[in-house]
């Protein structure tokens, strides 16, 4: 993947080595794991609740038979201090530049709608910080906070990526990235607040889990949408480079991720989506370039 010649965005807030946190045991300061992993199932597949774990929408966790827990603001209370800006090391540079471009991306999508495209901020920590929606962990994979509009993401998870999922490679991690800011993308058209409603009304955890498999696939279309706009923008694909995001968008499947814990798949309990439908959902957003073909609320996924 070509990013090394292109601008960094100034959205970034590194949390990194500020204090306050944890190091995660295994992780190798500048390396990293690669995009989509989601917060319930990576906790899961770690061996970790993830009803610990989920924060923001990433993962939306529905009380079965009850509404659903609605994310409150929570006191920030002095999150580590913070530099702001691009990071200067190379991972931190590629993550920040992977942001510049859905920031170019969906602002000209915005525009063309006839809207304006408020950028999220990308927090990069180590081990543990706050957010918004609650703590968040190095186990709890990447995830958006709708409540401060912010992307959270260790970087070491890219690793994690490689060598627990075997899902390597720069496109990879970019299309975990760009996934996370789909969610942005759906916070702001009033995606996300209608989901949490929607789940707040669900009868069982089944269905409340059923709506956020939608919300995780149209997020992995709108990831293929940026990818269809970068790559006409900036020739950012490499040989090579689709089959990357493919291979990860495969390997954190429910389906897949289940079978590999357990043995077993348990359809009921899909937050994110099979691998089949994750692979799906993402050429189908990098063929067409068309927010428009991202639709997983309605009809069969």
């Amino acid at each position: 993947m070509r990013w090394e010649d292109y601008r960094s965005s100034d959205n970034v807030e590194d949390r990194r080595g500020a204090g306050g946190g944890f190091q995660m045991p295994g992780g190798r300061g500048g390396l990293g794991i690669g995009t989509l992993i989601i917060v319930g199932l990576i906790g899961w597949a770690l061996g970790i609740n993830p009803a610990v774990l989920i924060g923001g929408l990433e993962a939306i966790n529905g009380t079965g038979g009850g509404p659903q827990q609605q994310y409150a603001p929570q006191r920030q209370g002095g999150p580590q201090s913070a530099s702001q800006g691009a990071p200067r090391d190379q991972l931190g540079r590629f993550a920040a530049a992977v942001l510049a471009q859905t920031e170019d991306v969906w602002t000209d999508i915005f525009r063309t709608d006839g809207k304006t495209y408020q950028d999220p901020k990308l927090v990069l920590f180590s081990g543990a910080t706050r957010s918004a929606c609650g703590g968040a962990q190095s186990a709890m994979g990447p995830f958006y906070c709708p409540l401060d509009q912010k992307v959270y993401l260790d970087l070491t998870f890219f690793q994690e990526m490689k060598q627990r999922f075997n899902a390597p490679g720069d496109f990879a991690a970019a299309y975990v990235i760009a996934h996370e800011v789909g969610h942005h993308v759906q916070n702001l058209i009033g995606i996300l607040p209608k989901v949490q409603q929607a789940q707040a009304r669900a009868s069982s955890r089944a269905e409340a889990n059923a709506l956020s498999v939608r919300v995780e696939l149209m997020a992995d279309c709108l990831a293929g949408v940026w990818a269809y706009h970068a790559n006409a923008r900036y020739r950012i694909l490499e040989e090579g480079d689709v089959q990357e995001a493919l291979n990860a968008a495969s390997s954190i499947g429910d389906d897949t991720l289940q079978k590999r814990s357990q043995g077993y798949a348990v359809p009921d309990s899909f937050t994110h989506g099979t691998s089949r439908q994750r692979v799906g959902w993402f050429t189908r957003g990098l063929k067409s370039g068309s927010m428009q073909q991202c639709n997983t609320l309605q009809g069969p996924i």
